[in-house]
């Protein structure tokens, strides 16, 4: 005669177990079933393997985890460290070599550190090379890859040192002091610098809009096809911390700087420093830093370097002498 388990829950009991025994994680729906079966005592194990929808030996399983608290082996895992599939490169012992033969001719390095090299191949590009061969690895497994060989998609760094000057840290140095002179003075401090031309035209531009159909650009950017340019030109007010753009449509001249700044003054400067007495201008172009007095029209270098560029600080000048009521400019790199 059959076993009948007498002790059941009712159906709404079942219905709400059955939901929990869903909402959990694999390890965790063991565990829950071999701890209902142990409360129902002999017989649990079947019927509570019935109520939830699993495997008898998945409720056993589960009570063997539970004497082995709290030395989980799984930890934080689902499973425990070696379970699910193995990965396609120990599967194919082969293929980590036959990624390494794709891109050896495809490969260049520092003559002078063997463990600097690079590729110009992409995951896609060695996927679809090894698929000529017959060989069926994805490019998330070549990335994979690449990645346990040491490769990495990187920027180049910006870090080589370029040359030094002895005379650099008393510079910048003495920019700084004067910088804190004209913040206590409440004098405008401006960042000056020209950006990258845009060349207008059917050009190719770099992004993606929404479109019913592709914009159709020229295969090439040569400026002869551009209809224009246009030149940005940036001050940036250091103190407010705010900026502003103009935007030249001629040439990258001196005059062109000269008429930004001057059109700057008298638009804004003028109103956001009425008592300025001077300015002080970093001017990205310039190698030195100067201190003039308009009054009186000369003009002491405070650095042994030479100008780029003269004319833009005559120019400059004028500007001062015909918009700012007092005594000095300075401009410094």
């Amino acid at each position: 005669m059959a076993f009948a388990f007498q002790k059941t829950y009712n159906p709404e009991i079942e219905r709400l177990l059955c939901q929990y025994y869903q909402s959990l994680s694999e390890k965790d729906r063991r565990r829950f079933a071999a701890l209902e079966a142990i409360k129902l005592g002999h017989g649990g194990t079947r019927y509570i393997a019935q109520v939830l929808g699993c495997d008898p030996q998945t409720v056993k399983d589960g009570m063997r985890e539970l004497k082995q608290l709290p030395n989980d082996p799984a930890g934080r895992r689902v499973r425990k460290p070696g379970g699910g599939r193995k990965k396609t490169e120990v599967k194919q012992e082969h293929l980590i070599q036959q990624v390494q033969d794709t891109i050896k001719n495809r490969t260049a390095g520092d003559p002078m550190r063997p463990d600097v090299v690079w590729t110009d191949l992409t995951p896609q590009a060695i996927a679809a090379s090894l698929q000529a061969q017959a060989v069926w690895a994805g490019p998330r497994i070549v990335r994979r890859i690449l990645d346990g060989l040491g490769f990495a998609r990187r920027q180049m760094a910006k870090v080589l040192p370029g040359g030094d000057s002895p005379h650099r840290d008393a510079q910048f140095r003495h920019i700084a002091h004067l910088i804190q002179e004209f913040l206590e003075a409440d004098n405008p401090i401006l960042s000056i610098d020209t950006k990258k031309k845009e060349f207008l035209g059917t050009l190719y531009r770099d992004g993606k809009v929404y479109c019913q159909q592709a914009l159709k650009a020229f295969d090439h950017d040569f400026p002869r096809l551009a209809s224009g340019v246009i030149i940005p030109h940036g001050i940036y007010d250091l103190a407010r911390n705010q900026g502003w753009i103009h935007l030249g449509l001629s040439r990258d001249t001196t005059a062109f700087a000269c008429e930004s700044l001057r059109l700057f003054w008298s638009s804004d400067g003028r109103r956001l420093y009425p008592n300025a007495s001077a300015i002080f201008s970093c001017v990205m172009a310039v190698a030195v830093t100067v201190v003039t007095s308009i009054c009186s029209r000369k003009t002491s270098k405070r650095s042994s370097t030479t100008w780029k560029s003269r004319s833009v600080w005559r120019t400059i000048l004028r500007i001062a002498q015909s918009s700012i009521r007092s005594n000095a400019v300075c401009l410094a790199t």
